[in-house]
């Protein structure tokens, strides 16, 4: 994996005061209070809604059957009893936040780490470690893995659907490789849509503004017969650049098209699935010379494309509500052209089986079976060579699990664990433990003990790159000579290990509040480290020094933290949610590379350690609603990012039935402000923007 590791710091010449902070918390909160001592005794209205959950009690939500995505069945069980920190940001959520991507609505959720690179790149990260790739978490939309073994991790700009269509949005903190598999490390993000029958008719929006300078979604849904419904749909947008922190354009701003379509027919106990989307990105960037000094990168713009798709099968079999089958089979295809730093094409192919059925009378079983194969092709670039250059691996694995009843309705315990065979490293064993204890249906304890793997990525045992002349390398400033700085990779480098412990609580206070209370401890070991090699002379002149950079797997990291949201109604027009996330990280690591890799020895600095989120949605009239959201992230010590705080705001207005106008501010607080910068790719540093759009929405 190619690391940001030797980058100078960045002043922020825009930092917040203490004053400005202490303004930027209080002041929405007062208008919170105002609002609640204006409505104690407000007359209850209809709420405006297009979504069946808004009116629903605290109590009911809790009663909703959710996909269970931790590392326990992986089908439907309340969500109150799932033994694992699971939050679920429902379709609901993202209408009245305003997020226009799915990264930003994930900002949404309690020890969730989002941060916007610049106009096309995220970074996102569960419970520390977080980075471009995002490398310990799994990615998955409607079960089909998006986790890329050529990068170790997931592209951001690539995940995406019509917003409208996403059912719920359910984020796994911790590990879910007993089921989900490798690399589920610090959690799941599974992205689970609608079925074809909940979207049918014709659905139009479209609007535009400053940063999001245009948008245009369309969707039709119909029926070939009564058991066949299907829908298609397409989106499209520009997205303006970014600026950089000396002031000028980055020159990246981002064309997106996408289409797809979805058929469901169901016959009898049978439900077949058959759904596929394709994509193209424009994009821009400014690579930064500070990162990688060759010849090749000048600095200047350049612009550059991805597209791809994927196509999924599904067949879902039920016996009763305690006995199921279902078989998945998906194909994806990938290209992205950002030379000179990179190009390459990926396809893969997605197996997947599951078995679930009672054993006597109180275990509960479920058995799995998957296989994966990548075919991939890196073109060789200046900066970048992969050896061989076209590989393909396959990934094979198998998994049990049962859950007994020690105590019916009351106390639960889980046992399962997932074989994991993979080309680089060979077998993976990867075992849970769960115990869950619901004395009533207003209280729930749980406890889990897991192991945890993630396998390297073919950036990590086949790829060299050529960082060119470095002059901030530790110790060389003496030297006589220039000095080449090359990364290599290492076939010997081995999978990253977990040993996690997690705990948490439950309560809901009345049919209008509830808590929920989230603990862990996680210990990993073999973390991805490097090292110098052996220094040599260049041939020929002019003469230069060249120093390799070695990966290795001698790292190690002890993180600890807690995860306390809050979601209350003291009115029926009133929905109150917040967050606080807590994360400390102490990493073992080279200490001449723990101040320059944020991927592991500069974790500690490169995550922030502070996280508050406080939303209010609030139904103006039967017509009207006004949504606020709130938000704080502290420092980000590593790229010399001072914390801030900021908001969004909503005011959506349904003149008819059928037609909603919406006004968004993003961003509010200020005119920019930093949140990360890329460790992988080496896109120049920028300011993320104030953002104010406009838009309609139509449903016939």
């Amino acid at each position: 994996m190619i690391n940001r590791f030797f980058y100078p710091a960045y002043q922020d010449r825009h930092a917040t005061t203490v004053l400005q902070v202490n303004a930027a918390i209080f002041l929405p909160v007062v208008i919170f209070l105002a609002c609640l001592a204006s409505l104690a005794n407000a007359e209850t209205k209809p709420a405006l809604t297009n979504n069946q959950f808004l009116n629903y009690s605290i109590e009911k939500l809790l009663d909703i059957n959710v996909v269970n995505v931790s590392s326990v069945t992986r089908s439907t069980q309340k969500q109150h009893e799932v033994p694992s920190a699971i939050f679920v940001i429902t379709q609901d959520d993202i209408r009245r936040s305003g997020a226009t991507s799915i990264p930003e609505a994930l900002r949404m959720a309690p020890g969730v780490q989002v941060a916007r690179i610049n106009t096309d790149k995220w970074a996102i990260g569960i419970r520390g470690f977080n980075g471009f790739t995002s490398n310990k978490v799994q990615v998955l939309i409607d079960g089909r893995s998006d986790y890329s073994p050529l990068i170790a991790g997931a592209l951001w700009l690539q995940q995406d659907t019509l917003l409208e269509d996403i059912d719920r949005i359910e984020i796994i903190r911790g590990p879910a490789a007993s089921v989900w598999g490798t690399n589920a490390v610090n959690g799941v993000i599974n992205i689970i849509t609608k079925k074809a029958s909940d979207t049918q008719g014709t659905f139009l929006t479209a609007g535009g503004g400053s940063f999001e300078r245009g948008f245009l979604s369309a969707r039709y849904g119909g029926k070939i017969n009564n058991k066949t419904p299907f829908r298609l749909y397409a989106k499209g947008f520009t997205r303006d650049s970014t600026q950089s922190l000396t002031g000028t354009d980055n020159r990246n701003q981002w064309h997106s098209a996408r289409a797809g379509f979805r058929l469901d027919h169901e016959r009898d106990r049978d439900l077949f699935t058959l759904h596929g989307e394709f994509f193209y990105n424009a994009l821009g960037d400014t690579l930064d010379k500070a990162f990688i000094n060759l010849p090749a990168i000048t600095g200047e713009s350049r612009r550059t494309h991805q597209d791809g798709g994927y196509m999924r099968f599904r067949w879902d079999r039920t016996f009763s509500d305690k006995s199921s089958l279902w078989l998945q089979a998906a194909y994806d295809r990938s290209s992205y052209h950002l030379r000179p730093f990179s190009e390459y094409h990926a396809e893969s192919v997605d197996i997947d089986f599951q078995h679930r059925f009672p054993l006597f009378d109180r275990n509960d079983f479920t058995w799995g079976l998957h296989y994966r194969t990548n075919i991939n092709k890196v073109e060789d670039t200046q900066v970048v060579t992969f050896i061989p250059r076209k590989d393909t691996n396959h990934f094979f694995s198998g998994f049990i699990r049962n859950e007994f009843a020690l105590i019916p309705d009351r106390l639960r315990f889980a046992l399962g664990t997932r074989l994991d065979y993979n080309e680089f490293t060979g077998l993976e064993i990867q075992p849970n433990a769960r115990l869950a204890w619901t004395p009533n249906n207003r209280h729930t304890v749980w406890l889990a003990v897991s192991r945890a793997v993630r396998t390297p990525s073919r950036s990590e045992v086949d790829a060299h790159a050529n960082l060119g002349f470095q002059t901030d390398i530790p110790g060389t400033a003496s030297l006589p000579f220039p000095i080449m700085n090359i990364l290599e990779s290492s076939r010997k480098f081995n999978s990253e290990k977990l040993i996690a412990y997690e705990w948490g609580y439950r309560h809901q206070f009345s049919r209008k509040a509830s808590v929920d209370i989230a603990g862990f401890v996680n210990d990993y070991s073999q973390l991805r480290d490097f090292s110098f090699g052996d220094f040599s002379l260049s041939t020929g002149l002019p003469q230069f020094l060249i120093i390799p950079t070695l990966v290795n797997n001698n790292a190690s990291a002890l993180t600890y933290g807690f995860e306390f949201s809050a979601d209350w109604r003291p009115i029926d027009k009133l929905h109150l949610q917040g967050y606080y996330s807590y994360l400390n990280i102490h990493v073992s690591s080279d200490d001449l590379f723990r101040e320059f890799d944020p991927g592991t020895g500069g974790a500690r600095k490169a995550n922030p350690r502070h996280q508050l989120s406080l939303r209010s949605n609030y139904d103006l009239s039967d017509k009207l609603q006004l949504n606020l959201w709130l938000r704080y992230t502290s420092k980000i010590a590593f790229y010399d990012i001072p914390g801030y705080v900021t908001m969004d705001a909503k005011l959506a207005f349904r003149p008819t039935k059928n037609t909603e106008l919406f006004l968004v501010g993003q961003n509010l607080f200020s005119e920019n402000h930093r949140e990360f910068v890329s460790d992988i790719i080496p896109s120049t540093p920028a300011y993320i923007p104030r953002g104010i759009y406009a838009g309609a929405q139509w449903r016939f």
